[in-house]
């Protein structure tokens, strides 16, 4: 049976596509892309989307959530989600944690999760990169990524850290970051590969 993937942009589509072929070649992706559905999260909460996530999640497949805003609804309904393998190894880090985000409403999700994989919320370093998110949006993802990859080096994460990359869409930043001293951890390899050799 195809792996389900819930996106809320249309850009991670070949980001997928492309993981697949290199790490699971012939595994059958089937793709729902549903901006709008962040959309509503945004404005009234992830509740809104409830019914609508729960109908792709009717046919009992496995389904991997994509979006780090819908993330905390799709796991309630049984989906994996994509920042989950990424957030249980930065609380299994010893050292500060800064965690990049470029959304507003993934900063609860996303905090709330690496507590629930055992992370001390006092080892957390929240940066703001919302400023950047109009890049995204306006699909220039080469500036978006290095942007946030620049304001994360400016940043300066002191040694013995972790830098996570919240979102999917940040993830192309890790590109730019390979010289970093300090481990950067993005989410979509790491989930894919859980999610093909997983029966969730």
């Amino acid at each position: 049976m195809a792996l389900t993937l819930l996106h809320t942009a249309a850009v991670h589509v070949a980001t997928f596509d492309a993981l697949r072929d290199r790490i699971a070649p012939g595994s059958e992706l089937r793709h729902v892309v549903r901006p709008d559905w962040l959309d509503r999260a945004r404005a009234d909460g992830a509740e809104a989307v409830r019914d609508d996530l729960r109908a792709v999640l009717a046919d009992g497949g496995r389904v991997l959530c994509t979006c780090t805003t819908l993330g905390p609804l799709a796991a309630e309904l049984g989906a994996l989600r994509v920042d989950a393998p990424m957030m249980r190894a930065a609380a299994r880090s010893a050292g500060p944690v800064v965690m990049a985000y470029a959304l507003e409403s993934t900063v609860a999700p996303s905090r709330d999760l690496f507590v629930a994989e055992g992370g001390d919320v006092a080892r957390l370093k929240m940066l703001d990169l919302t400023r950047f998110w109009p890049l995204f949006v306006a699909g220039e993802t080469g500036a978006f990524h290095a942007a946030v990859a620049g304001a994360v080096r400016d940043h300066a994460p002191p040694a013995g850290s972790v830098v996570v990359l919240a979102q999917v869409s940040m993830a192309g930043a890790a590109d730019h970051l390979r010289d970093l001293a300090v481990p950067v951890l993005s989410s979509p390899e790491t989930a894919l590969k859980v999610a093909l050799g997983a029966a969730f």
